[in-house]
C-alpha cells in the first residue's frame, strides 16, 4: 500500500466516528483552492480560464486555516492553478501540518526543485508533495500543452524523495490514453522512488479549451482495466482500492459530492469541485442550500453522466469501507489479492499495440490525420 498507518489510522477513525453519530454527510478532503493562476495552460483544465482580475486573487493563510477548521476534514488538498506560486504557500502548509492535517500540496513541479532549495518546506508525514504527471515524457508533455515539463518534474521529484518528503504522483487519462504506456509510465515513477501513485479520468470542465479528450463511461471502464488489470506486485496506489475497482468496472458507486468539498476565492462552491454552481458563505450553507439528489450518476443530470473522478467517488468508496464487514473484508482483499489477473484483459492490452494513442490519437479523432491513423493501425 502506498499509504502510510499512521494516516490510514486518522482517516478510518475519523470515518467510524461519523458513522457512528449517524451522519451521512461528512467531508472526508477538503479541496483548497488558494489561487487559479498558472505557469502552465493545459488544454483539459477549466481552472485557469478564468479573467485576469480573478486570476490574480488569492487566499490569506488564515482563510485557509479557518476552512480547514470549518470543514473538519482529516485531508486537505491543495490544487489549484498552481499552488507553489501563491507567496504565503509555505505558511498556509505549515498552519495546516500545526493543525495536524495530512497535506496533498498538488504541483506541476516545475518550481518544486526551486522552493526546495530554497528551505520553504520541512519533511513532514502531514506533508505530501503530490506531481501532476500525464504519463510518458511524450504524453505528459502534450497533455500540459509544453515541452521540458516532464523532465523539470522529475528533477524536482528526485530532489524531493533524497531530501526525505512524501511525494505521490497525480495522473489524469484522457481519450486515446495508450494503456501499455501508462503502465510503462507506472514503471518510472515507481524507479523514482514515490510513495504511490493516483489515477484519474478527466471530466469534462465547461470552461476547458479542448473538450474531445474527456472519456465517456464506458470507455473509463474499459481502459482502467487493461492498466489495473494484470497488476505488477512492485505497483503501489495512494488511493482507495475499492475506488481502483470501480474504475475498471467491478463495482457500481453513486457519487457523494459532499466527501470533497471545494473552498476557493469565492467561497464554498457548489456543489462540488468540479461543478461550479454559485458558491455559499459557510460549509454548513453548502451543505444546506445544494439539493444534493441533482447530482451524481443516479440523478441523471447530464453534467454527471460521465464523471469518475475521484473527487466525488473516492468518498464513496472510502464509505463503503467502513460500513460494515463486508467493506472491511472486500477492503482487505483488494489489498492482499491485487494482481487482478484477468488473460481477456491482457489480450485487449496487446491489440492496444498497433493502434494510434496519445497526440496521434488525438489527431486522428479531430481527422486531421486520418491516413496517418489507418497505416498505424494496420
Amino acid at each position: 500500500m502506498g499509504v502510510p498507518i499512521s494516516q490510514m489510522w486518522t482517516v478510518a477513525t475519523y470515518v467510524l466516528r461519523q458513522r457512528l453519530a449517524g451522519r451521512r454527510q461528512y467531508p472526508l478532503v477538503l479541496m483548497l483552492e488558494p489561487l487559479f493562476r498558472c505557469n502552465l495552460a493545459c488544454a483539459g483544465c477549466g481552472k485557469i480560464q478564468y479573467p485576469p482580475h480573478v486570476l490574480k486573487r488569492q487566499l490569506t493563510p488564515q482563510e485557509c486555516f479557518d476552512a480547514a477548521q470549518e470543514c473538519g476534514a482529516p485531508m486537505v488538498s491543495i490544487p489549484g492553478g498552481e499552488p507553489l506560486l501563491h507567496p504565503d504557500i509555505a505558511e498556509i502548509v505549515r498552519g495546516l501540518v500545526a493543525r495536524r492535517k495530512y497535506i496533498y500540496l498538488c504541483t506541476n513541479a516545475l518550481l518544486l526543485k526551486e522552493k526546495l532549495e530554497e528551505g520553504l518546506f520541512k519533511p513532514s508525514k502531514y506533508l505530501t508533495f503530490s506531481v501532476h504527471m500525464d504519463g510518458q515524457e511524450e504524453n505528459h508533455d502534450f497533455a500540459v500543452c509544453r515541452e521540458g515539463t516532464f523532465q523539470k518534474a522529475v528533477e524536482g521529484i528526485r530532489l524531493a524523495v533524497k531530501m526525505g518528503f512524501r511525494v505521490t504522483t497525480n495522473t489524469t487519462l484522457f481519450q486515446g490514453a495508450d494503456p501499455n504506456s501508462v503502465r510503462a509510465f507506472f514503471d518510472e515513477m515507481m524507479e523514482l522512488g514515490v510513495e504511490g501513485m493516483m489515477v484519474s479520468p478527466g471530466y469534462a470542465y465547461d470552461k476547458a479549451p479542448d473538450q474531445t479528450g474527456f472519456l465517456q463511461r464506458k470507455g473509463t471502464n474499459e481502459l482502467f482495466e487493461m492498466i489495473l488489470s494484470n497488476r505488477k506486485k512492485g505497483w503501489r496506489f495512494n488511493q482507495s482500492p475499492l475506488f481502483l475497482e470501480y474504475l475498471m468496472g467491478k463495482r457500481e458507486y453513486d457519487c457523494t459530492p459532499w466527501g470533497m468539498p471545494c473552498f476557493n476565492v469565492f467561497g464554498w462552491q457548489k456543489p462540488c469541485y468540479l461543478l461550479q454552481e454559485g458558491y455559499a458563505d459557510t460549509y454548513q450553507e453548502l451543505l444546506a442550500e445544494v439539493d444534493w439528489s441533482n447530482y451524481g450518476h443516479a440523478s441523471e443530470n447530464p453534467k454527471c453522466a460521465n464523471c469518475m473522478v475521484h473527487s466525488g467517488y473516492e468518498a464513496t468508496a472510502v464509505d463503503q469501507t467502513f460500513s460494515g464487514f463486508g467493506g472491511i473484508w472486500a477492503n482487505v482483499k483488494a489489498i492482499l489479492f491485487s494482481t487482478y489477473a484477468n488473460p481477456t484483459a491482457a489480450k485487449r492490452l496487446e491489440t492496444e499495440k498497433g493502434k494510434p494513442h496519445g497526440p496521434l490519437a488525438h489527431l486522428v479523432q479531430l481527422g486531421l490525420a486520418k491516413d496517418l491513423g489507418e497505416k498505424t493501425a494496420a
